[in-house]
């Protein structure tokens, strides 16, 4: 059962499942084992970028297309949702407008930036979709009457997905079952079922001929595949998916701006957490996720607390001050990167045949 859940394609490294299985049990219980508002939102971040890494995965580890357009889809999706609930109201059909709108304009932009794009190689490639994305975000700060231009675009959800919203009226293991735990958990099924998609499409033919273009796409195109309408497929698959990860962080956010979907820290986030994780693994994405977003939220109140306890050593006490956050979390990049340099998940595999 689980093999076929899992599309034949298990962990195959004890660590990495006991790593998996951690995430997913923490992921699925968070609004039970955990007071406050900060770790939901902690495990709603997780859910949603493990969506969005998983998707440029699927073009970047596993097809070799370096794009950087990606947060631009995720975007898409935001705002698409945000536009429809603020103009129509907090409605489901509202919403489902938005989610609708939102995909159909990422296929379009996809297919016609893949035909138009794919056919030049390397780096050229890249700096185009780079300058795609970047046309998209001045154009969402100068559309400041639909989008909210800097200050982004705040608006209601639907009644059922508001705080106030009771499903019982007293707690469940201690937890109040409101509409911001039914929103949560709406979120969370979305991610597990697209990660199961993304599963299943690099387990499949399609996924298996992805790899063949990566490795040699001459020798791919020689035996016969159109390595031209592979790329294109995939890449629009990742910008559908990359934009349901986007409607799905503005339902739990119900607001959206440029620094939060269309910014280049975001499209920057995504490789980091795809290159810590491991390319070419979609359960990287889950690894890379987890590890960034936690020290993300967490590393800076702990430096705080190590900086306060170190206040004899004023040496030290500086440098754990929580300012100097990035300069810890760096280091730890560069170190993963040293010592795993296929990422997490591709180090422990390997290490795994190593053993056998």
């Amino acid at each position: 059962m689980l093999n076929q859940l899992l599309s034949g394609d298990l962990p195959r490294s004890r660590l990495l499942s006991a790593l998996l299985v951690l995430v997913v049990a923490y992921l699925a219980t968070a609004p039970f084992l955990f007071s406050g508002a900060r770790s939901l939102n902690v495990a709603a971040t997780i859910c949603v970028f493990l969506v969005l890494v998983a998707s440029f995965d699927l073009l970047l580890g596993y097809c070799g297309v370096v794009s950087f357009a990606h947060a631009m889809f995720y975007g898409i999706g935001a705002y698409g949702v945000a536009i429809a609930m603020h103009k129509l109201g907090p409605t489901w059909g509202a919403m489902l407008v938005g989610a609708v709108a939102g995909l159909a304009v990422s296929l379009v932009l996809s297919l016609v930036i893949a035909l138009v794009s794919l056919r030049v190689k390397a780096i050229f490639y890249t700096m185009m979709t780079l300058a795609v994305a970047a046309a998209f975000g001045a154009l969402v700060t100068r559309m400041s009457g639909l989008t909210g231009g800097d200050d982004g675009r705040t608006f209601r959800l639907p009644e059922a997905l508001t705080p106030g919203f009771r499903v019982f009226e007293s707690q469940v293991f201690g937890t109040t079952i409101n509409g911001k735990v039914l929103t949560y958990y709406l979120i969370f099924f979305t991610a597990a079922l697209l990660f199961l998609l993304m599963l299943r499409v690099v387990n499949s033919r399609f996924g298996r001929v992805l790899e063949a273009i990566r490795e040699n796409e001459f020798r791919a195109e020689a035996i016969g595949y159109r390595t031209l309408f592979y790329r294109v497929a995939v890449n629009c698959l990742a910008a559908a998916l990359a934009t349901c990860a986007g409607i799905l962080m503005a339902l739990w956010l119900r607001y959206v701006g440029p620094q939060t979907t269309v910014g280049f820290n975001v499209m920057l986030n995504i490789l980091l957490m795809a290159v810590i994780g491991g390319l070419g693994t979609v359960y990287g994405a889950i690894v890379g996720v987890a590890l960034f977003v936690v020290a993300e939220n967490y590393l800076q109140s702990w430096m705080g607390s190590m900086s306060t306890s170190l206040v004899s050593v004023p040496l030290l006490a500086k440098l754990f001050h929580p300012d100097r956050w990035l300069l810890w979390f760096g280091a730890v990049f560069v170190l993963s990167v040293y010592f795993f340099p296929s990422g997490i998940v591709g180090k422990l595999r390997s290490s795994t045949k190593e053993v056998l």
